[in-house]
Order: C-alpha cells, then structure tokens, then sequence
C-alpha cells in the first residue's frame, strides 16, 4: 500500500512541479532546436520549452526523500543517484544546446567517457554491497552463467551506455519516451516486490505516477519536452533497476521498443555506407519512418506503447521461476 500511494504522491508531486516549471522554462526561452534532417513538420515545435525532464525527476527525489526513514536498502539511493548523474550529463548536453541555438550538445566522445565513468561507479557500489554477483539469469529457463567478474564488468557498463542512449533514442516523438516507459517500470515495481526488495520498489514505484503526470505536459501536441535531461535520466533509472534486481538481460525484452529505435538507427546508417548512399527505412529512428509513411504522433506512440506493455508481460512470465 505504501508503494502504491508513493506513486500517486509522485504523480501529483511533478503535475504540481510542471505547472511552476513551464511558465520559468518559457521565460527563460528554453525551447528546443529541431534537428535539419528530421522531419519537416516538425518545425513548428521549434521553440517548444526543454528540460521538462525535470518534473519527473524532482517530484522522484522529493517522494522518495520522504520515505527516507523507512528505507532501509541503500540500493534504491544507488539507483536514484546513477539516474541524476546520467541526467546531469544530458543537463549538460541541453544547456549547450540552448546556448549555441543549435540541437547539438556534448560530442559522442564526452558523452561516453561520461557515461562510463558513472555506471563504472555504480557498479562498483552495488558489487562492495554484494547484490552484483556477476551471475547472469537467463529467462524462461530460470537457469544463471556466472561471469568472471572483470568480464562482467565490461559487459555491464556496454549494456549501461548502450542502454541509457537507447532511451535517448526514444525520446523523438511527443509523449513516446515516456508512454513506453511507464510499462517498464510498472515491470521493476512488480519483480521487485516479488522478489522481497520493497524498497527498491519505490523507485520504479514514483516514476509510474511521475510518467503519467508528465505525459499532461507532454501528450500531443506538447507543451514541453523532457530533453535529454530527462531521457537519459530514465535510461539510467532502466539500467540501475535491471541491475538492482541482478537480472540485465530482461533489458531485452523490457526495453524492445529502446533496443528496436537503436537498431534502426544502426541499420539505417550501415546501408547507407554499404549501397553508397540508399535508405533501408525512410528515416530512422523508426519511429520517423512510421510518420514518413502517414502515421500520426498518437498512434504511434499507442502502438510503441502497446508493445512495450506485452513484452513487459512477456518478461514477467519469463522471470516466473526467479520471483
């Protein structure tokens, strides 16, 4: 039951923050630089304010800061903290962005070394506590491999970036990211309680009704964007909670849709290379192909979303013999 209210708290908490923080971000003409090569109708959010990632992430922290006395596993502190940190980086990225005018931030390179440096941190906390055994569970067949723990490492920290992108990848189309994700994380909060861990429960827990009450801000048409404050911030929040629970490779059923707009991508610019200059989709991420073929936002962000939703069922019959 407290899980269950910490969410509604979480989402009441960020519609609340949201409705102080649009006027501040409009007065500080924090709008959003739309890509050259993106869609051409996608021209008129230009100016649309960014950063609404913020909403989210403090009405978080706030919910959470007031169940502090009764948390007793740091590890949902761990995973908020990865989170911020992976959100500080796309603070960064979206600062340069609206100071240069132009929707480019961080290189590729900064954001990487950044990225690594902070999963390489929290992986190092989560093992000096115990919960990172370096054992890898398999759904379905409820059967683990154990990696040499230097082996693991890499591993985690390439799923970790490859992951927190991924999510960023998402965030192209209003109300995507965060539709998709909230399947996800209604996910983490049922494997968590399964599996005992209340506390860390909470976290997936507040993102639930913080989601939700974003998407007021962020439906079509949007009224603000979460920017890859807020992306990464949840890619990192994915990633934490896969590895809290010591389960990474229910990311790939969780996290299709992220893993889906990824591959698009790579794709899309591996054929290019390889036919010398044709297109496999009509552009990529994925989801700008489906609206270059005449689906509107809504639908698909419905679909996106339904998608999600099935693999994340799919993911707790596959983890049925872990909880």
């Amino acid at each position: 039951m407290t899980i269950f209210i910490t969410g509604i708290i979480c989402a009441i908490v960020t519609g609340g923050i949201g409705y102080l923080l649009l006027p501040v971000l409009r007065a500080l003409k924090a709008g959003q630089s739309i890509r050259e090569v993106g869609p051409t109708w996608h021209n008129s959010k230009a100016g649309t304010p960014m950063m609404g990632g913020l909403m989210f992430i403090l009405g978080t922290i706030v919910c959470l800061l007031f169940n502090l006395g009764i948390v007793q596993d740091p590890t949902v502190y761990y995973a908020l903290v990865l989170g911020l940190c992976f959100g500080a980086v796309g603070f960064v990225d979206d600062y340069f962005k609206l100071k240069h005018k132009r929707n480019l931030g961080l290189t590729a390179i900064q954001k990487a070394l950044l990225q690594m440096a902070v999963s390489a941190i929290y992986l190092y906390l989560l093992y000096m506590q115990g919960t990172l055994t370096g054992d890898i569970y398999i759904p379905f067949v409820n059967t683990t491999f154990h990696l040499h723990p230097i082996l693991y490492i890499f591993f985690a920290m390439f799923v970790m970036v490859g992951c927190v992108n991924a999510v960023n990848l998402t965030d192209g189309v209003d109300g995507l990211c965060a539709s998709v994700t909230v399947p996800v994380m209604v996910f983490f909060t049922a494997a968590a309680i399964a599996m005992g861990k209340w506390d860390v429960a909470l976290l997936p827990a507040c993102l639930v009704g913080g989601l939700i009450a974003y998407l007021f801000y962020n439906w079509h048409p949007a009224k603000v964007f979460m920017g890859d404050t807020g992306s990464l911030f949840l890619g990192g929040i994915v990633c934490a909670l896969a590895f809290a629970l010591d389960m990474p490779l229910i990311l790939m059923l969780v996290g299709i849709v992220y893993i889906v707009e990824t591959l698009s991508v790579i794709l899309q610019v591996g054929y290019f290379k390889l036919t010398h200059g044709k297109r496999l989709f009509k552009m990529s991420p994925i989801h700008h192909h489906f609206e270059m073929c005449g689906w509107k936002e809504v639908k698909i962000v419905l679909v996106f979303s339904a998608v999600s939703a099935v693999m994340c069922l799919l993911a707790w019959i596959g983890i049925a013999g872990r909880v």
